[in-house]
């Protein structure tokens, strides 16, 4: 299980996010610092989630402690914005780094062609959303085999760069020069350094989406925790150490594939091993959230929150098509209207708004249910620690990116009039009603199929 947590965390953010932490923060100092304190953060939210976990032993996540705790809307408005904003975007992001590192070998002196990138990023999501489709034993395959690409990418880039700092090589990393700021530093511009990190991060939740598999979770939830989370942090901060000891802090910025770029200047004729490797990563990456997505609509599902249209599967394949179809239509639209480093200020800002929801009603569960067994209870300080930097943080990004993280409040608020006739109003017209059409898309989509064949999503089915 730990093994899988540290799979699920250590992801393809890692090659996407050291040129936005940078940017922001100022300096090569400043940036390494909030990739330290970045995982400090996560340890606290994931002892807050562990105590949820199995207080609340619901798959699901976020989601399920949410509608527990504080009823149908909430949880409803934190579903629709995974639905609409987390996964798609986050998938966008992804697939657009697997696009720029497969390109950038071949245009070494240039940015990539930008209809090149997004025919790509599409192709790569058709692609993985269509082996998702057609077989549940493909798409695990492909997580397994596919994370080898990334472990070897950073174990790469850790052992050079520490070999390039034995030679001496680290004149950016020096105390009197890692401080020298490239732009005067704000308190907004820390935050949304801490936005761009929290997007290599962002997994640590994942275990909680599947904690009614989890073999004593009481044990099983902290182990994973105090094993994995510091070991992340390990590995991110030798990371970007090594990058710095081969880069200066404006080749950094000025590069469009970091990994690419330290490839180049280090490894010489064996150069063409890392944007494959990363690649690879990012391949996986894409598996990874899709199938992930298909596990939160079968949750959204069961309390009545989604149609069944979102919550089938297909009888002889038992793969959720129409889920799948959803997220991939709505990922290829992202592609098309943002860049990367928008994207993951827009992403972040809203999973940190859906965490920091969730450790709220830990202390309001509290509050409301003081007598209930709670198997892990974390002290008090961690939950509110974790909601006093939130509530910085979340303020000073919507000051500094007002348009970009405005813009993902106005989409999850959307959610309010969906909740309203979608699950509220029970006797709707039967036209209203997508369930019918879903199963007729689905015959459209695979015609050798009978559409009778499309059921709803049960908990004894396999995913």
């Amino acid at each position: 299980m730990i093994q899988k947590t540290n799979r699920n965390i250590i992801g393809s953010g890692i090659f996407i996010s050291p040129k936005g932490v940078l940017d922001h923060a100022g300096s090569v100092g400043f940036s390494l610092i909030v990739w330290v304190l970045g995982g400090g953060i996560c340890a606290l939210g994931s002892l807050c989630y562990a105590e949820l976990g199995v207080t609340i032993p619901k798959s699901g996540g976020d989601y399920s402690y949410v509608t527990e705790i504080f009823g149908g809307l909430v949880g409803f408005l934190l579903l629709w914005s995974a639905v609409l904003i987390m996964y798609p975007t986050t998938l966008a992001v992804i697939a657009l780094t697997f696009s720029n590192y497969v390109l950038q070998p071949a245009f070494p002196n240039c940015l990539p062609p930008y209809i090149a990138t997004r025919l790509l990023a599409t192709t790569c999501v058709l692609f993985l959303t269509w082996v998702n489709c057609s077989s549940v034993r493909w798409g695990t395959r492909i997580q397994d085999i596919f994370t080898v690409g990334k472990l070897l990418a950073l174990v790469l880039i850790i052992v050079v760069g520490m070999i390039q700092i034995a030679k001496g090589h680290y004149d950016a990393l020096a105390p009197q020069t890692a401080f020298e700021f490239i732009k005067d530093p704000s308190v907004g511009q820390i935050a949304l350094a801490f936005l761009q990190a929290s997007f290599a991060y962002s997994g640590w939740n994942f275990l909680n989406y599947v904690t009614e598999e989890v073999v004593e979770p009481r044990k099983n939830l902290p182990r994973a925790i105090y094993i994995s989370i510091p070991l992340v942090t390990l590995v991110y901060t030798l990371t970007n150490i090594a990058y710095f000891s081969s880069m200066s802090p404006q080749e950094l910025l000025d590069s469009n594939a970091v990994a690419v770029t330290f490839g180049e200047k280090l490894l010489g004729v064996f150069s063409w091993v890392m944007p494959i490797s990363v690649a690879l990563s990012t391949f996986g990456g894409i598996n990874g959230y899709l199938f992930t997505s298909s596990r939160l609509c079968f949750s959204g599902a069961r309390e009545g929150h989604l149609p069944y249209l979102l919550a089938m599967i297909h009888l002889k394949s038992c793969t959720p098509i129409p889920a799948l179809l959803v997220c991939c239509t709505a990922t290829i639209v992202i592609l098309c209207i943002g860049d990367t480093h928008n994207l993951i200020n827009y992403v972040s800002f809203i999973n940190y708004l859906s965490y920091g929801v969730t450790i709220a009603g830990l202390l309001y569960y509290r509050w409301k249910k003081p007598k209930l067994f709670r198997p892990i209870k974390v002290n008090l300080l961690v939950p509110c620690s974790y909601l006093v930097f939130w509530a910085v943080l979340l303020g000073f990004s919507l000051y500094s990116e007002p348009v970009v993280c405005g813009m993902g409040l106005v989409i999850m608020l959307t959610g309010v009039p969906i909740y309203f006739i979608g699950v509220q109003w029970k006797n709707k017209p039967h036209w209203i009603s997508i369930t019918y059409l879903g199963q007729r898309l689905c015959y459209v989509v695979f015609p050798q199929d009978d559409p009778s064949e499309i059921q709803p999503l049960t908990e004894k089915s396999e995913l």
